[in-house]
């Protein structure tokens, strides 16, 4: 993080809001053409910060779109359809009435995909008047301060990571009652440490969402170290939190990032908008 601070941009101003990760960016309206040297600075700031968040923009979903297509490969969401005019644009809502917010456990997103998206790009078209912040976790922080004994014996662990996990199953329920849709049964197969394809950095792979045992073990016997690896990979220390105003944007890298969309606004609707960008396999 030293090395992300002192960095010099010229096109944008990059502000750390936490030791561990996340910084905002000022200066940019996502809704104008940007020109080549704009994406290549935000693009460091992703990698530089790990999640990065730009307020007060106004985008209609084609706009959030366009802007994602400058950065990588948009794909769809596996387990739910896109908004009908923009399918690769997905709607992550929570009703006044509804009790479990989309996705409300610390996770990475999809990680039951073969390849995993690189990275997601949320925006707030509505949010409830307090509540509804989002916690977001490093993960190479997560994986240097293991002890030397216990890196060595994740040397070569895969994960099992499932879509019908109950711990994120359960958060999905309503949005798949209400457009008609069938949990799909996906199964990805990670090593529980990867290798940031662009940075080179090791980063800790497994999460509570998704993740239900090691290669070659049973579930009874991968759960003793899993939920110690869950545990300590969202330590305070390694984490940030990012309080949304309508216009809010984040973008952060899945490969090395978890995330958690605290539901503490019971009685209100949240509305927002998300793209996910096509991934490599880990390794």
């Amino acid at each position: 993080m030293d090395n992300a601070v002192r960095r010099n941009y010229r096109n944008i101003k990059v502000r750390p809001i936490a030791g561990a990760l996340g910084a905002e960016i000022h200066g940019v309206d996502l809704a104008l053409p940007l020109p080549d040297e704009v994406i290549t600075e935000l693009r460091q700031a992703f990698l530089d910060h790990l999640v990065i968040f730009l307020a007060d923009q106004e985008l209609t979903p084609q706009q959030q779109l366009i802007f994602a297509q400058r950065l990588g490969e948009p794909m769809e969401y596996p387990l739910l359809k896109g908004l009908a005019e923009c399918p690769q644009v997905t709607a992550v809502i929570k009703l006044e009435h509804e009790q479990v917010n989309f996705g409300g456990i610390w996770h990475s997103d999809t990680t039951y995909l073969q390849r995993p998206p690189m990275a997601s790009i949320l925006y707030a078209v509505e949010i409830p008047t307090y509540g509804g912040d989002t916690l977001f976790a490093n993960q190479y922080i997560a994986y240097d301060t293991l002890s030397d004994g216990l890196k060595k014996t994740l040397e070569g662990l895969v994960g099992i990571n499932t879509s019908t996990n109950p711990q994120s199953a359960n958060t999905r329920e309503h949005r798949l009652r209400d457009t008609g849709t069938e949990l799909k049964v996906l199964v990805g197969e990670h090593p529980v440490v990867r290798t940031h394809p662009e940075t080179g950095r090791k980063a800790l792979y497994v999460n509570i969402g998704h993740t239900t045992h090691f290669k070659g073990w049973t579930e009874q016997e991968s759960m003793p170290l899993l939920n110690y690896l869950f545990e300590h990979q969202v330590r305070p220390e390694f984490t940030c939190r990012f309080r949304w105003q309508r216009g809010s944007l984040a973008l952060w890298d899945n490969r090395c990032v978890q995330h958690n969309p605290v539901n503490d606004y019971q009685g209100f609707r949240r509305v927002m908008h998300r793209v996910t960008l096509v991934g490599d396999k880990p390794c």
